[in-house]
């Protein structure tokens, strides 16, 4: 049945050459039956045209309907009674009414149909004594068919621009939630490569300070030398791995004109940013297991920024009487962030779509940076109600 209907929609002038023919058909039955072959002809002739009405009305819908006016007017001038192949007009007018032409043809379509009737009664009045009201009650019935033909294809037509309209809708404001994606990843991302600057020139900063420091006292004290010498080694390590995760970045956005470069918050910072937040109003627990350790730069500012961001979302998203908890655990090779609240969650578009939501993009910020130093996050509904950030950030880059 699908194929079927398939192949009548690919083939609308296959179809409508179809219904032409049985119209044609139906018609020549009907003048077959005539006594005289003089009006059997002019029967024929009318016939035949409205039958091309048919064929041709989805092809060239005003050309057929005025061809259409014009044989009415025929049938009138040549006492042409009304017969079968009339039944074309009423096809005409639904097709002119849903066709998305010029207004004049559908405006056309309705005056004609609704002077088909009248016209018809005057010109061949019903036999027999029949009083005035009842050939004004016929007449209103018989035009009654075209007013319908010509409100159905109007309403279809209507109902194709209004389905148009919100396809194109749609479509456009995919494209914006596309651009505004894309524009929040380069503000993401211009904005890490200013922190990882600011963390590499600190780094930077701090190898120039130990360097003097290990030329002051070299002689006088070797020791201390060779601590600065140490912690030079440590931190230009650190540098270069934070100046591998800088590459491929492009550094937009203002530029410093003054002050000095401070180092970027990290993992140590996150308990102090949780008091903060408890003294916001939200309650939040902080869990810590394993054993604390010094972490890369980096991988420390990526934990304390998604800490942050997951705690904004809970205080906007989250409702009131909202709690969280916040749980940090150190693996051999990793560490691992779980941020949860009992909320009422986060709207589905922020974590299906990225978190282009129209209010913010936490979650694209979070995605980038995770991503910048080789981790994992999955963010999403709670089991139970509620919102879940959960992290992985391995402590070596990715290769």
């Amino acid at each position: 049945m699908q194929r079927l209907y398939d192949f009548i929609r690919s083939h609308p002038t296959g179809v409508d050459v179809f219904w032409a023919v049985v119209l044609l058909g139906l018609s020549g039955l009907w003048i077959g039956s005539m006594p005289a072959l003089e009006p059997a002809l002019g029967y024929a002739a009318v016939a035949v045209l409205f039958s091309l009405v048919v064929a041709l009305r989805r092809r060239a819908p005003e050309r057929m309907l005025l061809l259409a006016v014009a044989l009415g007017l025929v049938q009138l001038a040549f006492d042409i009674e009304t017969f079968m192949a009339d039944f074309a007009m009423l096809v005409v007018i639904f097709t002119v009414a849903a066709h998305d032409g010029p207004r004049w043809a559908s405006r056309l379509a309705l005056v004609g149909g609704l002077c088909a009737a009248p016209l018809s009664q005057l010109r061949w009045p019903l036999e027999g004594t029949v009083s005035v009201p009842a050939q004004v009650f016929f007449t209103v019935i018989m035009a009654v068919p075209f007013a319908l033909a010509w409100v159905l294809g109007d309403s279809l037509r209507t109902r194709r621009a209004y389905f148009a309209q919100l396809e194109e809708k749609a479509s456009r404001l995919e494209r914006e939630r596309e651009a505004q994606a894309k524009v929040a990843v380069a503000a993401e991302r211009a904005r890490i490569a200013r922190e990882l600057h600011d963390v590499v020139a600190h780094n930077v900063s701090v190898m120039v300070v130990q360097a003097d420091g290990a030329a002051y006292v070299m002689d006088t004290s070797p020791e201390t030398a060779k601590q600065a010498l140490e912690t030079i080694s440590t931190t230009g390590r650190q540098a270069l791995a934070e100046m591998r995760r800088l590459l491929g970045i492009l550094r937009t956005g203002e530029h410093r004109e003054a002050g000095e470069y401070v180092p970027q918050p990290d993992v140590e910072q996150i308990e102090e940013l949780v008091e903060q937040v408890r003294g916001a109003g939200l309650t939040v627990d902080l869990t810590v297991e394993g054993t604390p350790r010094e972490l890369p730069t980096g991988v420390g500012l990526t934990a304390y920024r998604i800490v942050q961001e997951a705690l904004t979302n809970t205080r906007k998203h989250g409702g009131p009487d909202v709690g969280a908890s916040v749980r940090l655990v150190y693996f051999d090779d990793g560490l691992g962030l779980l941020v949860e609240d009992d909320g009422r969650g986060a709207p589905q578009e922020m974590y299906e779509d990225g978190g282009a939501d129209g209010r913010g993009h936490g979650l694209i910020g979070m995605r980038e940076r995770v991503g910048m130093v080789g981790g994992t996050l999955d963010a999403g509904p709670r089991p139970g109600g509620g919102f879940r950030i959960s992290a992985l950030l391995p402590l070596k880059p990715a290769h």
